[in-house]
């Protein structure tokens, strides 16, 4: 809504949070009392980001699902832009992961399977998110039983049917081994951070770790990691063997987000996930196996 002047709809209220180049606010819309977070993009701050912003805008306007932020109206002016977004107030999922030390199987499970159901559907119209992390996974409240939202597509990428890329991008330890080896990669990189995630979620620290970053690069391009004990001995074969499925090396042996979805130990705690609460997929084929990829 460019030109729409934004204060006569909405009264806008406390700083929610502060990022690089932006803000982001509480709003309540006048006419209906309803509460939304606007994000104010400084668009003198963000030069040489343009295209950044534009495709994160770009894909909120095109995406729709449960467990995804949701970008409700958007106004421009000379300085600034205005996304007016579904409000959460459960605060990260990474505050709420610090506050436990770990998560039970059937949690982690039901967490993880919200997850893959937004990125199959993300797979499906062509964007990777790229920068998958429990910072950027935000809970819709402080219930017991809260939603958990992907937001921030800042790093995101909307992809051709075969295109690739070799940009370096994401967080140090949920970075896939192709992105690091910079010999293009797809939308296989979020499957890898999803393992990562996972990992996290049932003993509290990550596959990976190292405080020089050349180091942990290596770890994560070596793709070798361990199932600790004492930490993981409690814990199913079925929750290691999923991880092992998503920690490779290869992106194409690597397992998508449906068949993350089929497996028996999302299964076991969440249930067959039906075909048709998915996005369509295309079926191809590689020489080393049947593989199914969304598109």
């Amino acid at each position: 809504m460019e030109g729409t002047d934004l204060a006569s709809k909405y009264d806008i209220g406390d700083t929610l949070g502060v990022g690089a180049f932006s803000e982001v606010k509480l709003a309540t819309n006048k006419h209906t009392g309803e509460r939304y977070a606007i994000k104010i993009i400084d668009r003198a701050k963000c030069k040489g980001k343009e295209s950044m912003i534009d495709t994160e805008i770009k894909i909120l306007q095109q995406v729709r699902h449960d467990n995804i932020i949701q970008l409700h109206e958007l106004y421009k002016e000379e300085n600034r832009i205005y996304l007016v977004m579904e409000l959460v107030t459960g605060g990260e999922l990474f505050d709420d992961i610090v506050g436990r030390g770990k998560y039970g199987e059937r949690d982690a499970a039901n967490l993880v399977h919200k997850i893959l159901k937004a990125i199959d559907y993300l797979h499906c119209l062509g964007i990777a998110h790229r920068d998958l992390k429990p910072e950027n996974l935000l809970l819709s409240d402080k219930s017991a039983t809260p939603k958990v939202m992907i937001s921030d597509f800042g790093l995101s990428k909307i992809f051709n049917d075969e295109e690739v890329t070799k940009t370096a991008c994401g967080t140090p330890g949920y970075v896939a081994p192709e992105v690091l080896k910079r010999q293009g990669y797809g939308r296989e990189v979020d499957l890898w951070s999803i393992g990562v995630i996972t990992y996290i979620f049932l003993c509290g620290y990550p596959p990976f770790y190292h405080t020089n970053n050349v180091v942990l690069f290596k770890q994560i391009m070596s793709g070798k990691f361990e199932f600790d004990r004492p930490w993981w001995d409690s814990i199913s074969d079925a929750a290691k063997d999923f991880i092992r499925h998503l920690l490779v090396l290869d992106p194409q042996q690597r397992y998508t987000a449906r068949e993350a979805l089929a497996h028996p130990w999302i299964v076991h705690y969440c249930g067959v996930t039906r075909t048709e609460d998915l996005s369509p997929v295309i079926v191809k084929r590689n020489k080393s196996r049947r593989r199914t990829d969304t598109l």
